[in-house]
């Protein structure tokens, strides 16, 4: 699996990019994602309840960020052949550590390292293209409030080469934190733990629904990284900064000597993780607030 963050993380980059966006960047985001082919299933999350419309807006974008994972399940034959793109979701580069320092290393045989970069580029040239249709937008959109997310969790653009993984460790796939007679079922990888990390950090107290959990932690994440601290690294269309920026982190934070193969990361391990992903999934929400409010209230 290539999962970058659960539906946590990537709704609370939905719902940090909200907060950024104007009113008219706002309604164009839901008409086009309403306007989204029926089989893509995007509309049907635009409840119809007693709720303010506005909530109930906030709630469609904030799900649209986790179409590109709900489109994995097998059992919707029809839409997961048409819109799940596994290797879109990465754009890894390959490298290894030699005396501590990273070492980028050519792409191997068969191996294609993603097009999360490339799709992102697409997906925007897209959205602003007049000529474009309304049906292709909303699935342009949903694709690239995903892919933002996904470039900001730093394992979705690396692949270590080590002896171990002669062809890379597939973002932290192949590196298990747990026993290696471990049941596969019940095995944790590294990859799952950068993931998953917002739930295991805040508890989901008595199975709140997202509209009680999720703004609290996103309050929560721009005040402790406020947009006015990182206004000058936005860059909002510099899409290989982002890759360059979350490749650097992965070498530098996520293999240090402490953390070991098959058992679980140390306590300061854990807790450096939290800080740099709470970094990440404000810096992806402001990102991605930023070039929307671009795109959708230029002239």
């Amino acid at each position: 699996p290539v999962a970058a963050w659960d539906d946590a993380g990537h709704k609370l980059t939905g719902y940090i990019a909200w907060q950024q966006m104007t009113p008219a960047a706002r309604e164009r985001a839901i008409s086009i994602l309403l306007a989204a082919p029926e089989d893509s299933d995007l509309s049907v999350f635009f409840t119809q309840d007693s709720r303010s419309a506005e909530t109930r807006r906030r709630e469609l974008f904030m799900i649209a960020t986790t179409w590109a994972d709900i489109v994995r399940d097998r059992k919707f034959k029809n839409r997961y052949d048409k819109y799940h793109k596994g290797n879109w979701h990465y754009a890894d580069t390959f490298w290894t550590q030699e005396n501590g320092q990273p070492r980028i290393l050519p792409r191997p045989a068969g191996e294609d390292g993603g097009r999360a970069l490339e799709k992102i580029i697409e997906f925007e040239k897209l959205l602003r293209d007049a000529s474009a249709g309304d049906a292709d937008k909303g699935i342009a959109l949903a694709w690239i409030q995903h892919l933002i997310g996904d470039l900001h969790q730093p394992l979705h653009n690396s692949a270590r080469i080590t002896e171990t993984e002669p062809k890379g460790d597939q973002g932290g796939n192949l590196f298990l934190l747990t026993p290696k007679d471990t049941p596969r079922d019940r095995s944790e990888n590294l990859h799952w733990f950068w993931d998953s990390i917002v739930g295991r950090n805040i508890a989901r107290n008595r199975d709140a629904c997202d509209t009680d959990y999720l703004p609290p932690i996103a309050a929560r994440m721009m005040k402790k990284h406020p947009l006015a601290k990182i206004q000058n690294r936005l860059q909002a269309t510099a899409f290989d900064v982002w890759q360059q920026e979350s490749f650097k982190i992965a070498t530098a934070e996520l293999f240090p000597p402490t953390l070991v193969r098959f058992q679980t990361p140390p306590a300061r391990y854990k807790k450096r993780a939290f800080q740099v992903s709470e970094q990440q999934l404000a810096l992806a929400g402001y990102r991605l607030g930023a070039l929307l409010n671009q795109i959708f209230t230029q002239p």
